[in-house]
């Protein structure tokens, strides 16, 4: 009867600090752009399923090798999100982890695979349309880690009359001199579903037209400031991680040209730890954004 008892105050306590959030893994969108199905993962606060309320939307995405589970299996984000709604330091949200299926975030440079038009004409309205979500700029918001915080950066500021803020955590940006050096098996890699045409390529020619469509440093060069100055934008990485020249080469850019952000350097690397430390603070950022 003792342990009957304890076990069940464990479970309202747990309940009570936790809340009654829910995570849908792998549902299904049909694309008729990609002539697919496309996966995404969705976390709904506690309380959407029993009221009528609308909520601010984050999008969440995986980095290269990753899929819509990523986040939940490896990233601990319900426990994290939970926990940190409780403690007060977000707001309630939804966030939407969908399958980035190793295309950068962006348009196949064939043509043959435009994930970037799908995500931005098919994906998003879709999400409008079958959950309670407040639409608008300053309720949307994106993240990601890795190809993910990369493919973040370059939809926020891209399209950024959707995206109010965005979040990046050891973001895929390159220097120049290491997308040119000599021995790229493992950009090639990284590259080769979405910019098919770089792969053999060497030297100067991997910095044509369709790297610089990657590019984020190069889209923050172009873009005109005051366009780029309306979306918040916080980015990190880890100062033994590999990309850590990129997201510096980002951040003086960022400074060069006047934008404001929020730019974090902290111990640990290119690994699952640094990221789940990430998460929070990153939404966080964001959060914050929906109040302004």
């Amino acid at each position: 009867m003792q342990k009957y008892s304890l076990l069940l105050l464990w479970l309202v306590i747990n309940s009570t600090l936790f809340g009654q959030s829910k995570v849908m893994e792998s549902q299904v969108m049909k694309s008729a752009l990609l002539k697919t199905e496309v996966r995404y993962s969705i976390y709904l606060p506690d309380g959407y399923e029993n009221s009528e309320r609308y909520y601010p939307v984050v999008y969440l995405l995986n980095g290269y090798t990753g899929d819509e589970t990523s986040w939940i299996e490896s990233g601990a984000m319900q426990w994290i999100v939970d926990r940190e709604i409780e403690q007060g330091n977000i707001q309630k949200m939804v966030i939407v982890m969908p399958d980035g299926d190793d295309r950068l975030y962006m348009n196949r440079s064939d043509g043959t695979y435009p994930y970037e038009d799908m995500f931005m004409k098919e994906l998003l309205p879709y999400i409008q349309n079958n959950y309670r979500i407040r639409t608008g700029k300053r309720y949307t918001g994106i993240s990601g880690l890795s190809m993910g915080g990369a493919g973040s950066l370059k939809l926020a500021l891209k399209y950024d009359e959707h995206f109010g803020a965005c979040a990046a955590y050891s973001s895929a940006i390159f220097t120049e001199e290491s997308v040119t050096a000599s021995d790229q098996e493992a950009m090639d890699g990284y590259i080769s579903k979405a910019m098919p045409d770089m792969v053999g390529t060497k030297g100067k020619k991997r910095l044509g037209e369709s790297y610089r469509e990657y590019d984020v440093i190069q889209l923050v060069k172009n873009k005109d400031p005051e366009r780029l100055k309306t979306v918040k934008i916080y980015f990190d990485c880890g100062d033994d991680d590999f990309l850590t020249l990129g997201n510096a080469q980002l951040h003086k850019e960022l400074v060069v040209r006047q934008i404001p952000h929020e730019y974090r350097v902290r111990d640990g690397a290119h690994t699952w730890p640094f990221w789940r430390e990430s998460l929070p603070v990153g939404l966080k950022f964001i959060s914050d954004s929906f109040w302004k």
